[in-house]
């Protein structure tokens, strides 16, 4: 499968820099944990993604999944992050994208022509991304100094309310048509995003504010991490209603790895086959049409399937596809193609 690199919709690396987890000469000597870095990308064909910058909320993660292996579950949102806060660690991880391309694991990445230029080599192609957008200021001045920097994708609301716009919980069963949309600021945030050519990620916002982007946007809809809530009835994932607004608009949906997102059940829980991501794709693609899934596989920001395990297991999924009747041509739509697409779309070239 090395004739298929992946360029992928969502990972948290950084969010891992940032804690202290590991070095960005680790990343690129392979001295890592976790899911990604320089070795098992090369091994793995993980040509490289959109790398988020996240603010973490205060609390254990692993406490939220082992609620999230029960039958059903209503985690509530987590408190809102103030904008200083937001603004010091964002402004930390711009820093550690830099120290990632200086130690030579990842180049920054700014059109999708060097994004095509850098898949197929050394360094992993890195897109810069912020999931919710609590830094930005309602003038738009960092939002402009950070695309001069590198920002190309942004997603106004991560799981928590912001002054842009309102998140869904992480709810089993239920639908995402949770609370009100955008605000007023948000809806303004997504016109200048336009302006600059910014993705505006669908992924977390609720259905509201889904709609309110489809109304506003003059770019793809682009939900960079996110399933098929026919298969999984979870409030993260997209009806078919959601899936014929990206479809109109030419955009695309990336298949998030994420267990809890995957299996029907919606747990919490990495065992099982790659028969569930297959129930994903071929929904997404019926929904959408080819030339509209990719991979958002949240490495590094979730659970994800044994049989994958990290970046390096990328060919065993490849390998599933391979032998559910993919062909040379879907392949490579599938793993960058799509994405190299919808990219160019956005940003104008």
């Amino acid at each position: 499968m090395s004739g298929f690199p992946v360029f992928d919709g969502h990972n948290d690396l950084t969010l891992r820099l940032l804690r202290g987890d590991v070095t960005a000469e680790g990343v690129a000597s392979g001295l890592t944990d976790g899911h990604i870095d320089k070795p098992r990308a090369k091994r793995g064909g993980f040509g490289g993604g959109m790398f988020a910058i996240f603010v973490p909320s205060p609390g254990n993660k692993d406490v939220r999944h082992d609620e999230m292996r029960n039958a059903s579950y209503d985690i509530p949102l987590p408190d809102p992050i103030s904008e200083d806060d937001a603004l010091t660690w964002t402004e930390r991880g711009f820093d550690v994208m830099d120290d990632l391309e200086n130690a030579g694991a990842v180049r920054i990445c700014r059109t999708a022509d060097e994004v095509a230029a850098a898949l197929p080599g050394d360094e992993m192609a890195a897109v810069i991304h912020i999931e919710g957008a609590e830094a930005i200021d309602r003038d738009f001045e960092r939002l402009h100094a950070w695309h001069a920097r590198g920002l190309r994708s942004l997603g106004p609301v991560w799981s928590r309310e912001t002054v842009w716009g309102h998140g869904v919980p992480f709810r089993y069963p239920s639908d995402p048509d949770i609370g009100p949309g955008l605000t007023e600021a948000g809806k303004a945030l997504v016109r200048e995003c336009n302006q600059l050519g910014i993705l505006v990620d669908l992924s977390h916002l609720n259905a509201k504010g889904v709609e309110d982007v489809a109304r506003i946007s003059d770019a793809p809809l682009v939900a960079t991490h996110s399933n098929a809530w026919a298969v999984c009835p979870h409030s993260r994932n997209l009806t078919d209603q959601q899936l014929g607004m990206i479809r109109d608009s030419d955009g695309m949906v990336g298949i998030n790895f994420a267990s809890a997102f995957l299996r029907p059940d919606g747990q919490m829980n990495a065992e099982f086959e790659l028969d569930i991501m297959l129930r994903h794709f071929d929904h997404l693609v019926e929904n959408l049409g080819e030339d509209r899934v990719g991979f958002g596989s949240d490495f590094d920001g979730a659970l994800v399937p044994e049989p994958i395990g990290d970046c390096a297991g990328l060919p065993h999924l490849l390998s599933a596809l391979r032998a559910h009747g993919v062909d040379d041509g879907l392949m490579t739509n599938i793993t960058h193609g799509n994405w190299l697409r919808v990219l160019r779309k956005t940003w104008g070239e």
